[in-house]
């Protein structure tokens, strides 16, 4: 593919003065008309080195008002970085609505460095495409423009600006052995960049190949591929704000759960005090063991507690961090989206969290809120929460493939113990805080979130993130299941 471009293409100077006048001011005005309407726009520039990314970047900076883009250029991972999937850094730095961010290189460096200089396995590379259409694909269907550039040159005109650049004192430094060294691996790379322009070349997420040899050709081609890509999805956010609706191709055909997954829940089960009494000491001894364990062996954790009002989530957490070391785990309450976190892709805030290879996050609530508050209360559309399940599914696996352990707790009660439990709440002066109206409102609509719960549990249980129901009614029992499943997860997975 690469070895048949043209890249014998140019422009005068007159040529590139006429075409840029007017592309420039284009790019500008369509910069602010982003910003207008909130549209998020990552710009990803991939190529061989020399190939004038840098140059581009420049370019762009210029043209583009610099209080509204950002730009990232990406190095081998740091330490903290590769204590955590490859994707979270990339994830950590997408752009809020309305503005621009530019990647000097990006995600696509897991099929490229990583395959050619082996850091890993081919197991790991291979899977990583998958893991970047996903990215790519959430990233889209939720609103954000992707422009990808891939900036080609022959091996001929690669050396040539390498002697160029090291004949000049001042840019000699730009120079290093790992440019040679990967120059003397053109082919590899050749056969690296051919897998990844196909395999994630998608509708969502096209590439535009630039030829580079002619800079002025190249200038005007990124322009360009810019100002038309910008113009449609302006046109198109236009469209919805007058009411003219499309087709949505992304959203999923569910259907319903077959069964009540809650209905079978026996909620009988029960301790008496003396018999947690024993219990207890014993699981929360053994969990600290464990968490100096996962920290030796570098195994991230993640434990989600979703469950009905009132139904023990907090009391649960207490019991299962009592005797932790507080700088391994960090617990994390999750509430309405704050007015940053409403700016970004709604999985954000959760892959910020993401703990570093060797501790603990425990959610109090979670991402599973797309498919239920959400989803009743209509603070997101149709479209999003049906296709969260699959996008909240494809997360959980790329943290799994990570190695992390994912333990998901669904703390089940009955709508009769939830009242006993909320009079009891207002009528104890200290915990009355624990009880607003919202609780009474929800409550009113039990029967509409048993239904998106069930969805959830039948949608998003999978061997890499199973869930775990357990009975709350008895607040002892739901402890000491809930420490002993933690207890035993960790342990089949400590070698």
């Amino acid at each position: 593919m690469l070895e048949k471009l043209d890249l014998s293409k140019k422009l005068t100077k007159t040529e590139y003065k006429e075409a840029m006048d007017q592309l420039e001011i284009q790019a500008g005005h369509l910069q602010r008309e982003a910003q207008r309407l909130g549209i998020p726009i990552i710009i990803l520039l991939e190529g061989w080195d020399a190939a004038g990314k840098g140059t581009m970047i420049n370019r762009l900076a210029l043209s583009l008002d610099s209080r509204g883009f950002n730009v990232h250029p990406i190095m081998p991972p740091n330490q903290e970085e590769r204590f955590r999937p490859f994707l979270w850094r990339f994830w950590t730095r997408i752009p809020p609505q309305g503005r621009i961010t530019i990647f000097d290189r990006s995600w696509c460096g897991r099929v490229l460095e990583d395959r050619i200089n082996k850091t890993v396995k081919r197991s790991v590379w291979a899977k990583a495409y998958d893991e970047i259409l996903s990215f790519e694909r959430q990233l889209s269907s939720d609103g954000y423009l992707i422009i990808k550039f891939f900036f080609h040159i022959d091996k001929k005109v690669q050396k040539k600006r390498f002697k160029d650049l090291e004949d000049n004192q001042a840019t000699r430094w730009r120079v290093t052995e790992s440019d040679w060294k990967h120059h003397k691996q053109y082919e590899d790379y050749i056969k690296a960049y051919e897998d990844m322009l196909t395999k994630t070349h998608t509708e969502a997420a096209p590439w535009t190949i630039v030829e580079s040899h002619d800079r002025r050709y190249a200038t005007v081609k990124v322009f360009e591929t810019f100002v038309q890509a910008v113009s449609q999805k302006v046109k198109s956010m236009e469209q919805k704000k007058t009411g003219q609706k499309s087709a949505d191709a992304s959203v999923p055909d569910v259907k319903p759960s077959p069964v009540s997954i809650l209905d079978n829940v026996d909620l009988s089960a029960s301790l008496d005090r003396e018999e947690y009494n024993q219990k207890l000491r014993p699981l929360q001894e053994r969990m600290r063991e464990l968490e100096h364990e996962i920290y030796r062996q570098r195994i991230p954790v993640v434990v989600v507690y979703q469950g009905w009002d009132a139904a023990g989530k907090g009391g649960n957490i207490r019991r299962l961090v009592q005797r932790l070391d507080p700088r391994g785990y960090e617990a994390v309450s999750i509430a309405a989206p704050n007015e940053i976190e409403k700016q970004h892709h709604y999985l954000w805030r959760f892959w910020t969290r993401f703990p570093k290879a060797g501790h603990f996050v425990i959610f109090d609530r979670s991402w599973y809120g797309r498919v239920m508050v959400e989803r009743i209360e209509g603070f997101c559309t149709e479209a999003e929460w049906r296709r969260a399940y699959f996008e909240i599914n494809e997360m959980e696996e790329q943290w799994a493939n990570f190695g992390a352990v994912i333990v998901k707790f669904w703390l089940h009660i009955s709508a009769e113990e939830q009242l006993r439990r909320f009079e009891a709440r207002e009528g104890t002066a200290h915990k009355q805080w624990k009880i607003n109206e919202e609780d009474w409102r929800n409550r009113e609509k039990w029967d509409r979130y048993k239904e998106a719960v069930d969805e959830m549990l039948y949608r998003t249980s999978t061997h890499y993130a199973p869930w775990t129901i357990i009975a709350a009614e008895s607040k002892l029992n739901a402890r000491i299941q809930a420490l002993q499943t933690v207890v035993d997860t960790l342990e089949s997975r400590i070698s």
